[in-house]
C-alpha cells in the first residue's frame, strides 16, 4: 500500500487539498509541498524522480571512492512537479566508519533541507553566510560557496545555486571532511549523460 505524503519540514501527517484550501496542509506549518515516499535506489527509482523534477537533481560526480547511491525523495504536487528533492549516498567516512550524505535541492521556503538536517527551518536561518564560505562545490564551469549551518550530530552545509537552495548534510559530523575535496556536482536532469551510477540499499535517512 502506498504511504501517504508527509510534511517536508516536520514529517508530520498532511491534510489533502479540499474545497477550503488548494494546497496540502500541515497542522504545524500550514500549506506545504507534500513529501512523497522515497524512490528505491535503482535506475527506475531515479527515472521516477527525474521525470517530474522542477529543480536540479544533484549527484556528486565522480562519486567519492567506495560510496553508493542509496535512494531519492521529492516534495511537490501533481500540478507543479517536484520543487525539492534529495539524493542519498553512503560510504566510508574519511576518518573511519560509515558515512551518510544527503544532497538536497529545493526552492526557497520549502523546508526540505532544513527538515532533513533537524532544523526549525525552512531556510538556513539568521546570520547565514555572514562570513567567508566554509566549502566550495563545482558544477560545470561554475563554483558555488557553501556555509556551515549548526546542527546536532550532522555536518550541514548550505548555499544558493541557480536560485535554489543547495544543502549537503553528512552523518556523522566528521564526514564533513569530504567537502575538503571540493566535490563536483552534476544535475542528473541534463541530457546526454551516460553515468554508471552504483546503487546500494535504501537509506534510513530518507523519510517515508
Amino acid at each position: 500500500m502506498m504511504k501517504a505524503p508527509i510534511c517536508p519540514r516536520c514529517q508530520g501527517e498532511l491534510s489533502e487539498p479540499s474545497a477550503w484550501h488548494s494546497a496540502w496542509q500541515c497542522d504545524r506549518h500550514g500549506a506545504v509541498q507534500p513529501l512523497r515516499p522515497a524512490h528505491v535506489p535503482s535506475a527506475e527509482g531515479l527515472h521516477g524522480l527525474l521525470k517530474v523534477a522542477a529543480v536540479p537533481v544533484w549527484l556528486p560526480w565522480p562519486i567519492p571512492l567506495g560510496w553508493l547511491v542509496t535512494g531519492f525523495t521529492g516534495a511537490g504536487d501533481d500540478r507543479s512537479g517536484t520543487r525539492g528533492c534529495a539524493v542519498a549516498l553512503s560510504g566510508p567516512n574519511p576518518v573511519g566508519g560509515l558515512g551518510e550524505m544527503l544532497v538536497v535541492s529545493e526552492e526557497p521556503g520549502l523546508g526540505l533541507g532544513a527538515g532533513l538536517a533537524g532544523l526549525a527551518g525552512p531556510d538556513p536561518g539568521e546570520g547565514f553566510a555572514a562570513g567567508p564560505p566554509h566549502a566550495v562545490v563545482r558544477f560545470g564551469h561554475h563554483e558555488a560557496p557553501l556555509w556551515s549551518v549548526e546542527s546536532a550530530g550532522a555536518a550541514v552545509f548550505a548555499g544558493e545555486v541557480l536560485a535554489n537552495w543547495l544543502w549537503i548534510i553528512l552523518w556523522p559530523d566528521s564526514a564533513g571532511t569530504l567537502l575538503l575535496e571540493n566535490l563536483s556536482l552534476r544535475d542528473l536532469r541534463d541530457p546526454g549523460q551516460d553515468l554508471d551510477v552504483p546503487f546500494g540499499a535504501l537509506s534510513p535517512r530518507l523519510p517515508g
